[in-house]
């Protein structure tokens, strides 16, 4: 038993799959604070194209 513990104290061979999770992780939060981030500004934008639209083809 004591030897089973010391080989799974020493056992690396799920740190690259953590390191993946990690980065992925990092990744997708880093999208969405992108996307929450430039969301305000592309509504303000498409209502401001709207706007200009309807103010054209009304008479």
């Amino acid at each position: 038993m004591l030897n089973f513990i010391k080989n799974f104290k020493n056992d690396e061979s799920g740190a690259v799959t953590v390191d993946w999770v990690v980065l992925t992780a990092a990744i997708v939060l880093l999208g969405v604070a992108v996307g929450a981030s430039v969301s305000g500004g592309a509504k303000g934008l498409a209502a401001d194209i709207g706007a200009d639209m309807t103010a054209q083809i009304s008479p």
